[in-house]
């Protein structure tokens, strides 16, 4: 159970700064400013109101755990999510933009991307090939084009890039032609 109550005590009847509640309490420095946080967006203040306990407190200060919140009603689809990746310039910076534009309480980018790793995660795994040193090379050109601007006249030209690959060491050769 948290420590809130004692916190409170603290900070009001002895008026210690938070690093000494923390060391008092066994708590982090900022844990103990997050407590105070909450009671003063709560309107709590010391002494508490008559009946008040420990458990009430943490109702009053903490979501009931496992409630449901906003992002409950707001998960996002991430076999969509994954099929979308797929496309030409498509990244899932994007995506979490169009979702938050949907749903401006969601999750967060950090979020979304670990949620979306989870998620791809138990997806099956695809088949590893083994390649012997020098017998193959992988060659193609990327798919889309580079601006390439000459110095000299500041002409600006498009440029294929052309990729190799060794199929052993994965060492990557590319130029743009």
């Amino acid at each position: 159970m948290r420590k809130v109550q004692e916190v409170l005590r603290l900070k009001f009847e002895a008026g210690l700064s938070p690093r000494k509640i923390g060391r008092a309490v066994g708590i982090g420095r900022t844990t103990v400013s997050e407590y105070l946080a909450r009671a003063q967006e709560a309107g709590i203040t010391w002494p508490l109101p008559a009946g008040m306990d420990e458990a009430a407190l943490e109702r009053r200060l903490f979501k009931a755990p496992g409630a449901a919140g906003k992002l409950a009603e707001a998960p996002p689809d991430f076999a969509t999510v994954h099929r979308e990746l797929r496309g030409q310039g498509v990244t899932l910076f994007l995506l979490w933009q169009e979702y938050r534009e949907r749903f401006p309480e969601g999750y967060s980018y950090s979020q979304f991307c670990a949620r979306y790793a989870e998620w791809k995660g138990h997806l099956d795994v695809v088949m590893r090939q083994s390649h012997r040193a020098g017998e193959k090379l992988f060659v193609d050109y990327a798919g889309q084009t580079a601006a390439v601007v000459d110095r000299t006249t500041g002409e600006i030209r498009e440029a294929q890039i052309f990729v190799a690959v060794l199929g052993a060491s994965n060492y990557t050769y590319a130029e743009a032609t």
